[in-house]
């Protein structure tokens, strides 16, 4: 029988190796964050190798033997706790994948991803998809290449939507898809044809620098905690956790948009509270952080739709809005500003992209995948068949490719499939999620509108943010929510917003 103090000293050894490895990990978001912010055009060549070379490191001691041991002890005990148990069955479904990957395969993988990013930031502004055909050629080959390790997963894409969203299928994301479809597509035909609000002081001139302000206003209220993060501008807005206590955001600005900074900096602060909200004492372990694409969107959709875009919010800041804008506000009214901020109309662009038509634009970009990995798809058609899924589906061409195959970087990182179905099981969520906090917390829009989001922010930390990684997916929403996940809040959601905007039912 082991002592306790053996139990104690091997406990300790396998805390620091997830130490060690979440560090390894933090270190090559570090050099992703600086890539995608700071990093100079000359110095791409260097940064790729420099992240090939930690992915190597980083792999080596994620498939140690030592390291496989120490779980193979742990999974023996029978006196861990609860958060305990699942840490360990975390590290071990970890172990297990990570061991099933090439050492050479996975820094050369790494290398690509960092080749193919840099490349993407000079062919995008440059409008040339020909120039991206042979690195997304490789990213594919990369992708199936890794799919292939699972034999398990009969289709590649529940490899990657496994990975991402623990649990779910390619047969799932599919129903909640035709559900969405099914109930969106009429719903945005009719506020569509009811006609646009009043949006020309969109256009006029609004300063970066109190753009930024401002949005940073908004998310210290939120709750967000600059004293462990911070926000700078990249070319694709995200939030990264660089340490247990560093989770930044990146946001964009328009000058002759004053919604592209303020809700991306809205967007990406959602994600950035749940990670800061996750239990201390489970950082640096596999169960700290976010548990899955779908639920870590579902926060930056709730704070920056739920909330950001409601009447409530705008009775809150229109003023100090104003007060920032004053000559390009003058004559606009509060219910002006709330109407334009959800102005339904088909577009090109995903990131900016209403709610009713945004699953549109996920839905498109699932079946490319889907297409791609299945082989139905070369990838020097791709852009063919991005301009007719989107005339097809939002009745909408691209006039260049950078509003078109080029337009968003997750499929130039060096991966496809798995990047978008949590966008849109994201949007569900947050409907369930926010119906289940303000069944606990009546009144929640009233709070919203004097900018007290405490009660809000307090439920959210306790039932989503806090456990981190200590169930799996679907068990956290049924714990929080009392339910599985299910559409219906989201449509009651939409269906009412917009039929009281629009007149339409």
């Amino acid at each position: 029988m082991t002592s306790n103090s053996a139990n104690d000293t091997q406990w300790a050894d396998l805390k620091a190796r997830w130490q060690e490895l979440s560090d390894l990990g933090g270190i090559g978001s570090l050099l992703g964050w600086d890539q995608s912010t700071y990093l100079p055009a000359g110095a791409s060549a260097g940064r790729s190798r420099q992240q090939s070379l930690l992915s190597r490191m980083a792999h080596a001691r994620a498939t140690d033997a030592g390291y496989g041991k120490l779980l193979d002890t742990a999974q023996s005990r029978t006196d861990l706790s609860p958060a305990q148990t699942r840490m360990v069955a975390l590290a071990r479904k970890n172990f297990e994948e990570a061991t099933r990957f090439p050492a050479d395969f996975v820094a050369a993988w790494s290398q690509h991803g960092g080749d193919s990013y840099s490349a993407w930031t000079t062919a995008r502004p440059a409008n040339d998809f020909a120039r991206m055909v042979p690195y997304l050629e490789k990213s594919r080959d990369f992708s199936l290449q890794a799919a292939g390790y699972f034999p398990e997963f009969s289709d590649p894409m529940d490899y990657f939507i496994d990975q991402s969203d623990e649990g779910m299928t390619a047969q799932q994301v599919g129903d909640v898809f035709s559900q969405l479809r099914e109930a969106l597509v009429p719903l945005a035909d009719a506020v569509i044809r009811a006609g646009k609000p009043r949006t020309d002081f969109m256009g006029r001139h609004y300063d970066s620098a109190t753009q930024l302000k401002f949005g940073e206003s908004v998310i210290r209220d939120y709750g967000y905690d600059f004293g462990r993060g911070r926000q700078d501008l990249t070319h694709h807005p995200f939030m990264t956790r660089l340490g247990g206590q560093d989770v930044r955001i990146t946001t964009r600005v328009k000058e002759n948009d004053p919604t592209e900074a303020l809700y991306s900096t809205l967007h990406e602060a959602g994600h950035a509270l749940y990670e800061q909200g996750v239990n201390e004492e489970y950082l640096d372990t596999p169960i700290g952080g976010g548990v899955s694409s779908g639920v870590h969107e579902s926060q930056s959709r709730l704070w920056e739709n739920q909330v950001g875009r409601s009447r409530a919010f705008w009775a809150a800041y229109f003023g100090k809005f104003c007060d920032a804008f004053p000559e390009q506000l003058a004559g606009v009214s509060e219910d002006e500003m709330h109407r334009a901020v959800n102005t339904v109309a088909r577009s090109l662009i995903r990131t900016d992209a209403d709610e009713l038509t945004y699953n549109l634009h996920v839905i498109t970009r699932y079946e490319l995948e889907r297409q791609l990995l299945g082989g139905r798809l070369a990838v020097r058609d791709l852009n063919d068949a991005w301009h007719a899924a989107y005339e097809q589906n939002l009745g909408l061409r691209a006039p260049s490719d950078v509003d078109g195959a080029l337009q968003d970087v997750h499929w130039y990182f060096g991966s496809i499939g798995g990047a978008f179905q949590g966008y849109t099981l994201g949007n569900v969520l947050s409907a369930q999620f926010y119906a289940a906090a303000e069944n606990a917390n009546p009144g929640l829009e009233g709070d919203i509108a004097r900018a007290d989001f405490s009660r809000l922010h307090g439920w959210l930390k306790e039932n989503v943010y806090a456990p981190g990684g200590l169930y799996k997916p679907a068990e956290l929403v049924e714990r929080a929510t009392g339910q599985a996940m299910t559409v219906e809040p989201y449509l009651k959601y939409l269906r009412g917003k917009y039929g009281e905007l629009y007149g339409v039912c």
